[in-house]
């Protein structure tokens, strides 16, 4: 049950029996007295206190490890830093060897993708789609192709002229035969 629900059935009990104790209270809902007497005080359970660390061992190498990590973006794969390299790299060039394996290892999962983010915020401007704005007539695209076509039965080969607008991408097709020379209404095999 959520601390939220505590609180309102401790407030409830006080309701219906107001001689009940505090101890029987505790005692009944397997909390400590200060909470009863928290539930009792209000109907909102006070925020719980995250304790904050005033000093990390991994402070002084936190710049380094950054380094490294920055480091791995432009690196293949296979020359990347592991967990491992790191700290042995940290104890021959920096002469830092107080952190553990484990805390430099928790370090890197959470600070590699904070740092490959970072790098993508600063060219963000560059990905995505550019708008392409065309006046109509302005521009087209041409292009020709190898088709196979059947004429009165016949498979022949003809050249396939395609013609695109960039204003509506609006395309059209026509197929020429290079014997007759003229555009001819066949069927595309």
């Amino acid at each position: 049950m959520s601390r939220v629900e505590l609180f309102e059935r401790i407030r409830r009990d006080v309701r219906l029996d107001p001689f009940l104790s505090q101890r029987a209270l505790a005692k009944k809902y397997g909390v400590h007295r200060r909470t009863v007497k928290q539930a009792i005080a209000s109907a909102v359970p006070p925020p719980r206190k995250v304790p904050r660390r005033k000093f990390r061992i991994l402070d002084p190498a936190v710049g380094w490890i950054d380094a490294m990590l920055r480091e791995d973006l432009k690196a293949p794969r296979k020359q990347k830093h592991t967990v491992e390299r790191i700290v042995q790299r940290l104890a021959q060039e920096h002469d830092f060897d107080q952190a553990s394996y484990s805390s430099v290892r928790n370090y890197v999962r959470k600070r590699r993708p904070e740092i490959a983010a970072e790098e993508k915020e600063g060219r963000r401007h560059l990905e995505g789609m550019v708008p392409q704005a065309h006046l109509p007539g302005e521009e087209a695209e041409v292009d020709f192709a190898d088709v196979w076509v059947r004429v009165a039965g016949e498979a022949v080969k003809c050249h396939l002229f395609t013609l695109r607008l960039s204003y509506s991408g609006k395309a059209v097709h026509r197929p020429v035969d290079r014997t007759i020379g003229v555009s001819s209404a066949a069927a595309v095999v």
